[in-house]
């Protein structure tokens, strides 16, 4: 039976690469990279054929008679084939969500990283581009046939659009005057795709005004989205009383940290006034976002080898700016390599930071830079590269299990959660290690912004609830982040925004931590022989499955 559910697993992960080569190339996996996904009604009537025969084939597997790793697997690959047959035959997203058919994805790998030679990788971006105006033709049939476009992602798409125009002008000839003798081939491919975008951006203006759909998803879908994003069966009811008790014990964390930073007693709006405080004297700008994210970056690095909290690979990690083509949902990402790049150790991860939007007033961009200030980029740094999404990445990269499942297939319920963990498990160490006054104010100023950010990841879930199952306005979402988040307006008005364009992936932070906190706590009692490093290396060990998997492996 083991042997029967490898081949299975096999087999069905090589379908699902055969259809999605913009993901398969961003894992490394370059066997598609001359090609786009088919997005058309035709298609999706074989991608629900192919995800039911594996359904059906994963379902044949006797989960009893096989190892505890492969049951792991076996059930992380049932949950994710029944999520893109629900995704594909319920939730439909092909039909109101221009955003999944960005251009700017179907060349942005092919321009960023090297995974195969500059001919190669030239016949390849050749070939995406010349498919791209059938492409955004399917997109204009698909998006015309469903229940209508919600405004918020039409005008995420318009402005993504801008950046993908921009690859195609700037990037494409930058790349092609590499190796001159392909320029017949890419140039034609190119105009025609920049021509293709050009149309559909038009098309999306023309529906701009009448993009009037509902983002919601309502109860009985956004119910289904948590269950399958979370693989978990915490309702949005028990997760909305979790999140909302402990916002009132954050509080009360906060107000505590707060109070021994001013070194007086607690006070009606003390907690405002001091990370204010904290905001206007560390306030960044335009020019000193990324030489700050670098310098918390080193400092990291070497602070987590000093601490032995957890082990540290040598991958390199860079800090850029966010591409235009992928602004407007989140902040900051994590890029790593793709687990299947066999020199995916050596290849950098990308920690993209976005900068304010162009169009927003001057106030608002100001309260971006009160809001990422210095001491908020540490955390930054904390939570997206070192020692979180980076080093976790770097550690499930090297995960060599039985078959592909655990490199493949990442759960963002233990990613998010394992990040956020570390921003706690940093702030009580502190930032420093050193002695003295100085020394104390920066560990306290760095505990209070990680309990702000903490008061962020429940508010994230409390919002994704209430967006989605409820009638939350946007000026009520943007009071109670600004008065109980603490958050600046402008990262207020992003976080409604993508609470809108998301679902139940603001979720995962929160019940994430909970999970990846319990399970460090009750390895540590389970064998406390391990050690701090011990135990977040075994923790790292495993890929990034489910939290609820991830007891399983450890042992429970």
């Amino acid at each position: 039976m083991t042997r029967r559910f490898r081949e299975v697993a096999e087999r069905v992960l090589d379908a699902l690469l055969e259809d999605a080569p913009e993901w398969a190339l961003d894992l490394g996996d370059t066997g598609a990279a001359a090609r786009l996904s088919d997005h058309s009604a035709e298609a999706d009537a074989r991608r629900v054929a192919m995800l039911t025969d594996a359904l059906g084939s994963l379902d044949e597997i006797d989960g009893d008679l096989i190892p505890a790793g492969d049951l792991a697997d076996l059930e992380i690959l049932r949950s994710r084939i029944a999520a893109d047959l629900w995704r594909t035959t319920e939730l439909r997203p092909h039909t109101y969500d221009p955003l999944l058919y960005s251009p700017g994805e179907a060349v942005h790998t092919l321009l960023e990283r090297d995974a195969l030679p500059l001919p190669e990788r030239l016949e390849a971006l050749a070939a995406r581009c010349a498919a791209l105006p059938d492409y955004l033709s399917t997109a204009r049939a698909r998006l015309s046939e469903g229940r209508g476009m919600p405004r918020v992602h039409v005008e995420t798409a318009l402005a993504q659009l801008a950046g993908a125009e921009a690859m195609l002008t700037d990037a494409v000839p930058a790349l092609a005057a590499r190796e001159p003798s392909l320029a017949p081939r890419v140039e034609p491919a190119r105009e025609a795709a920049l021509a293709a975008v050009e149309t559909y951006r038009a098309w999306l203006r023309e529906r701009l005004e009448g993009a009037t759909a509902d983002p919601r998803l309502g109860e009985r879908a956004f119910a289904a989205q948590l269950w399958y994003t979370l693989d978990s069966e915490l309702s949005p009811e028990a997760l909305l009383v979790r999140a909302e008790s402990d916002l009132i014990a954050t509080e009360e964390a906060i107000a505590e940290a707060a109070a021994e930073y001013e070194g007086s007693p607690r006070r009606p709006g003390q907690v405002a006034e001091v990370l204010a405080r904290i905001a206007d004297t560390s306030a960044t700008g335009p020019d000193t976002v990324q030489p700050t994210c670098g310098r918390a970056l080193d400092h990291l690095k070497a602070r987590v080898r000093d601490l032995d909290l957890v082990t540290l690979y040598d991958d390199p990690v860079e800090i850029v700016t966010m591409p235009e083509a992928r602004r407007g949902v989140a902040v900051a990402y994590c890029d790593p390599p793709g687990p299947l790049d066999p020199r995916a150790h050596e290849l950098p991860t990308f920690i993209a930071v976005a900068p304010p939007p162009e169009d927003w007033p001057q106030p608002r961009r100001a309260s971006f830079f009160r809001e990422y200030n210095a001491t908020m980029l540490r955390n930054l740094m904390v939570h997206e590269a070192v020692p979180g999404h980076a080093l976790q990445l770097a550690h499930a990269a090297r995960h060599d299990g039985a078959t592909r499942v655990r490199r493949i297939l990442g759960s963002g319920t233990f990613t998010e959660g394992w990040a956020v963990y570390t921003e706690e498990l940093m702030a009580r160490h502190g930032w420093s290690g050193a002695t003295g006054r100085e020394a104390r104010r920066a560990d306290l100023a760095l505990r209070l912004v990680q309990l702000k950010m903490r008061l962020r990841v429940i508010l994230n879930s409390i919002l994704d609830v209430r967006v989605h199952t409820g009638d939350l306005t946007e000026a009520e979402a943007v009071a109670l982040l600004t008065g109980r988040g603490h958050q600046e307006e402008g990262e207020a008005v992003g976080k409604w925004r993508r609470a809108q364009l998301t679902s139940a992936q603001l979720s995962t932070y929160y019940t994430g931590y909970t999970e990846v906190a319990e399970i460090s706590r009750d390895l540590a009692g389970h064998r406390p022989e391990l050690g701090t490093r011990g135990r977040h290396d075994a923790m790292l060990a495993h890929g990034s499955p489910p939290p609820r998997h991830l007891r399983t492996l450890l042992g429970l």
